[in-house]
């Protein structure tokens, strides 16, 4: 069992359980090392940002704590029980959503049919995946949650291909909010919006944490983790380099860090 982190306290002397921890994760393609004993705790109630340049080592973590790589050695735990993830169904099975960069939605289908791809609802049931998908059920499952998110604007039967950007991004993050128990990562979440539909994510994501849900956000936006991020770990060269707690002012800071002159 991975021993967490001392509590740590979000001023208001209430004690911030360890939701999520990675220990010395290793893992390299050949002579290539992408992670370089890289730790991390996420705490319960917690916006962590996971922050740097290209090339750190960000996008290889995030895959390994959903499932999509094994590292080589070190430990994932998910409240102090250690996590064996060997596809991105294990890390759903217990608990953890992540929207990608690329959303992971089919152009060519339906908002409700997009929400509930791979949960489908059939008939008769006892048929399981060989009966026929319920469009109803699919509908009002999309409305009870987009109304919970605010984004009950969005119709269930409109096609996602013909939808913004920002619409799309809401369909995605509202799914993961749906199935998520425990923690829900956003790789960068607003890195193709606008300034008004980046508005609106983040006030989504401010949100998460009043759901019981721990988030991790990947951003190169200093700006946007300043707005929604408690605190900010720095990744380089495959390893974590520094943390930082996030309040107004400390975007030069987080910078220095991510470069390597702090």
């Amino acid at each position: 069992m991975i021993a967490p982190a001392p509590h740590q306290t979000d001023g208001l002397e209430r004690p911030r359980n360890v939701v999520l921890s990675v220990r010395d994760a290793r893992k390299s393609y050949g002579f290539v090392t992408a992670l370089a004993g890289a730790s991390l705790d996420l705490h319960e109630g917690e916006v962590l940002a996971l922050l740097g340049d290209n090339g750190a080592g960000k996008s290889t973590l995030i895959k390994a704590i959903t499932g999509i790589v094994q590292i080589d050695s070190g430990e994932i735990a998910l409240d102090g029980a250690p996590l064996k993830l060997r596809s991105p169904a294990d890390a759903r099975s217990a608990g953890i959503e992540t929207v990608f960069q690329d959303l992971a939605v089919f152009d060519n289908l339906t908002v409700s049919d997009n929400f509930l791809i791979g949960r489908e609802t059939t008939w008769p049931r006892w048929l399981g995946p060989l009966g026929l998908i319920s469009a109803r059920d699919e509908r009002t499952s999309w409305r009870q949650h987009a109304a919970d998110l605010s984004v009950g604007h969005v119709s269930p039967d409109h096609e996602i291909g013909l939808m913004s950007g920002g619409q799309r991004q809401a369909v995605a993050v509202a799914r993961a909010v749906a199935f998520a128990r425990r923690v829900i990562i956003l790789d960068e979440p607003t890195a193709a919006l606008g300034v008004r539909e980046s508005d609106e994510i983040l006030e989504m994501v401010r949100t998460l944490p009043k759901r019981g849900l721990s988030v991790i956000i990947v951003s190169h936006n200093m700006d946007h983790v300043v707005r929604v991020a408690d605190r900010a770990v720095v990744m380089r060269r495959g390893r974590d380099v520094g943390q930082m707690d996030v309040r107004d002012g400390v975007q030069r800071d987080l910078v220095a860090m991510i470069m390597g002159a702090a």
